[in-house]
């Protein structure tokens, strides 16, 4: 069985963007190419990624321009390609289509297909970002790990990642500070 696994950066208050969408969600985190590294290692190999609209939007715009730039670092080409390659799952009322490739669009059934994509062969599911998409399948039980990397900022104020979300626990499977003052957190859901 495929296993959903999320990742976030959040503030040590709880939030994880800006109160406007608008505005960068993510102007106030605290950018570690060690803790990138770290993640990605400890997440293991994924070929399915799980977003939402407003994550979906900012990668495709983000991450498509890498692509195709010679110019552009190593490092982000090859996040780029690896981006591209992995089955890109878009839940949104919104889009009804995309040009990136490797990726379908779903406008409802969250649940549904999320419990569909655990049963199939493959390797785990990433859900990166996409807050909407965390509470709906956190109130469900159905992220077996989570990863926050927790950046050394007092947001005040922002949106919080498990708003109006029924109490769960989690067991600490690592965690791991960086020089950046980030600390990168592993937990499974224990059941």
């Amino acid at each position: 069985m495929r296993k959903i696994k999320m990742l976030n950066r959040i503030s040590i208050d709880g939030y994880f963007a800006s109160p406007n969408e608008e505005s960068s969600g993510m102007a106030w985190f605290i950018h570690d190419p060690e803790v990138d590294k770290v993640a990605h290692e400890i997440g293991g190999k994924m070929d399915t990624l799980i977003m939402g609209a407003t994550t979906y939007k900012l990668f495709e715009s983000s991450w498509i321009p890498f692509l195709n730039n010679p110019d552009a670092p190593k490092q982000m080409r090859e996040i780029a390609e690896e981006l591209t390659e992995m089955d890109k799952i878009v839940f949104s009322k919104k889009i009804k289509a995309s040009n990136w490739q490797n990726t379908r669009i779903h406008d409802d059934h969250l649940i549904e297909v999320v419990q569909q994509l655990k049963q199939e062969i493959g390797t785990d599911v990433l859900v990166l970002g996409s807050g909407s998409i965390v509470k709906q399948l956190a109130a469900q039980g159905l992220i077996d790990e989570y990863m926050f990397i927790v950046s050394p900022v007092v947001a005040g104020q922002g949106e919080p990642l498990f708003q109006h979300i029924k109490q769960f626990k989690l067991s600490l499977l690592a965690a791991r500070a960086f020089e950046s003052g980030n600390v990168l957190l592993h937990y499974e859901l224990k059941k």
